[in-house]
């Protein structure tokens, strides 16, 4: 007989002789006495293995506890009026006003700085110095791995010669000295292209699998190609390198470019979070266009800006972002180009430059029609380019405008796109990461 059930018997038969032989004055006394034994017993029994024969659940996953990334804001779930909240002086009518709900989310308070990307460039430098070297490490399952933890020191010149093919030559530069060679820096990755496969259910979801080899530096060249007839060659050789633009947002890269980067972001952060032992809910992405609009307005239902409105500028007469006021004086907002990335005052979920400085990327398909054929929850309308696919349907959401920008497109329901193939040097971008479960209840992680 399981021990339990004999202790309990004997419990049972103790706690009945207690009752009979306990005067009425002291059966409370008595009752803390049985409540207490009762507590040890079952603590007792709670330490050991199996569930008793009772419903008790899985008890393997009994640990979480919600991440909060680092430089990123809660978006609280909630349901707002997406659509044009002033007049379509374009005409496009590609903007009507709808209401949606939607769940909860964490997005970077900030666009993407130069230096942020920088690590991402640096890592995919190193990985591909790495497999020219031969640092691999032996994994417990008989596979192996690039060893990351190699330290590599650039300016080792036999280490140089042995990373000749990643390198300019000095009498081929047009700088006259040695230079990396950026064009061989290309991240390799792989997706599941999950929804798709769930929708098709009879094919083999390996099928759905995506392998991408896609450039990880910016094209610094934008600000030249971009602007004809226009003196940036300074801007051009030093926005991405030099230190003083740690802190503005990178430019240059396509939508391609801006996806390899969240897909770099989820590894090394789930690859800490597992050496931990701790679970991953999500990854990195970019928003769609519904997320970034209900986070751009910070919970101001119908108002313009993120701000609120329908004012461009403050009380004391200070423009309120960065764009281009009145009739083309780009210096008068305080920026000339762009501006680092926690200029000016945040909207009300903590969110800095959701209007102007830099236009952003966001992950979902540009159409005239598109809100009128999308869920009101969570809606989302994406499209995986294919080879020959024309033209038009390259298009992804950019949104919030940007320094080169008038007021109308720093609105918060303004549409706008651009090819996924391109880069400017006035569109940036910023992640979002989704964790389901405490957005139900608009549960915030606590660092």
């Amino acid at each position: 007989m399981h021990r339990f059930s004999v202790e309990r018997r004997k419990w049972m038969k103790l706690f009945s002789c207690n009752i009979a032989k306990t005067p009425d004055s002291s059966m409370k006394k008595t009752s803390l006495k049985v409540s207490a034994l009762a507590l040890l017993v079952l603590a007792a029994s709670c330490g050991k293995s199996g569930s008793n024969g009772q419903l008790v659940g899985d008890q393997t996953r009994m640990n979480y506890k919600a991440p909060l990334p680092i430089g990123m804001v809660y978006v609280p779930s909630g349901s707002f009026k997406m659509g044009a909240s002033d007049e379509d002086i374009r005409g496009r009518n590609d903007a009507t006003i709808h209401t949606i709900q939607m769940v909860g989310f964490y997005m970077d308070a900030t666009e993407i700085s130069n230096q942020e990307y920088r690590q991402f460039t640096n890592w995919v430098r190193d990985s591909v110095a790495n497999t020219i070297l031969g640092n691999f490490k032996d994994m417990p399952d008989g596979s192996t791995r690039l060893d990351m933890s190699k330290h590599i020191n650039w300016k080792d010149p036999e280490l140089q010669d042995q990373l000749s093919s990643i390198y300019i030559p000095a009498e081929l530069s047009g700088w006259g000295v040695k230079t990396f060679d950026v064009s061989k820096f290309v991240y390799h990755y792989t997706s599941f292209d999950y929804g798709n496969s769930v929708r098709h259910p009879t094919e083999t979801q390996i099928k759905y699998v995506n392998a991408f080899d896609i450039p990880s530096y910016p094209d610094t060249t934008v600000w030249i190609k971009q602007f004809n007839y226009s003196f940036n060659e300074p801007i051009a050789q030093q926005y991405f390198w030099f230190q003083g633009f740690n802190k503005y947002p990178v430019v240059g890269i396509n939508w391609k470019q801006c996806n390899a980067f969240c897909d770099w972001r989820t590894k090394v952060w789930r690859a800490e979070r597992e050496r931990e032992h701790q679970y991953t809910e999500s990854r990195f992405r970019l928003p769609t266009e519904t997320e970034w609009e209900y986070a751009a307005r910070g919970g101001r239902n119908e108002s313009p800006y993120p701000w609120g409105g329908p004012y461009i500028i403050n009380k004391k007469g200070c423009y309120l972002a960065n764009f281009k006021p009145q009739r083309g004086n780009y210096a008068a907002d305080g920026g000339l180009y762009t501006v680092p990335v926690d200029k000016y005052a945040a909207n009300d979920y903590g969110l800095k430059n959701m209007a102007g400085n830099v236009s952003e990327w966001t992950s979902s398909e540009y159409a005239g029609g598109n809100y009128n054929q999308q869920a009101d929850l969570n809606p989302n309308v994406e499209y995986n380019v294919q080879p020959g696919d024309a033209q038009w349907m390259r298009r992804k959401v950019v949104r919030g405008g940007s320094w080169r920008d008038v007021a109308y497109y720093l609105q918060v329901s303004t549409r706008d796109y651009e090819y996924q193939d391109t880069a400017k040097a006035y569109i940036g971008f910023r992640c979002v990461y989704t964790e389901v479960n405490p957005a139900l209840t608009n549960r915030k992680a606590i660092r």
